[in-house]
């Protein structure tokens, strides 16, 4: 599992800088985000095809609810978001930036979900979050 989000973790490194530099031929960031959109929804219909069929399709149809928009849209603000970082600010800072807040958030989930809270089960994920919020702070500053 660490595996995959290591080769995940680069590949999204690798989407960015694709996408940062496919933006200076295009007349906006919106642009290069709907070319991504469009192959990646043709990319996993293809693969629900091969895989089931139409019934896959049919299952994918039928299974949307309004509310699934929501984990698109915050994904499409993620890789605005990030391109933008990448332009602006460059790779590093954007990536540390967004990992320390993503660690941030996440832990405030995982706590707020705990069934009970002990400093003692929290101390060292606390500890690691703050040092990667320094250290990033640090990446950022340049």
């Amino acid at each position: 599992m660490i595996g995959l989000l290591v080769i995940a973790g680069g590949a999204l490194v690798a989407q960015n800088l694709l996408m940062a530099n496919m933006v200076r031929s295009a007349s906006s960031i919106v642009v290069v985000l709907a070319t991504n959109s469009a192959v990646g929804l043709s990319a996993l219909l293809t693969l629900l095809l091969v895989r089931d069929g139409f019934a896959g399709i049919a299952e994918a149809v039928g299974a949307f609810r309004p509310f699934h928009v929501l984990p698109g849209l915050l994904g499409s603000f993620f890789v605005f978001a990030s391109i933008h970082g990448y332009q602006r600010l460059g790779p590093t800072a954007t990536i540390a930036t967004l990992v320390a807040s993503q660690l941030i958030i996440g832990l405030a989930v995982d706590l707020a979900r705990a069934p009970s809270f002990n400093l003692q089960q929290v101390a060292a994920p606390l500890l690691g979050a703050v040092l990667l919020v320094l250290g990033a702070g640090l990446v950022a500053a340049r």
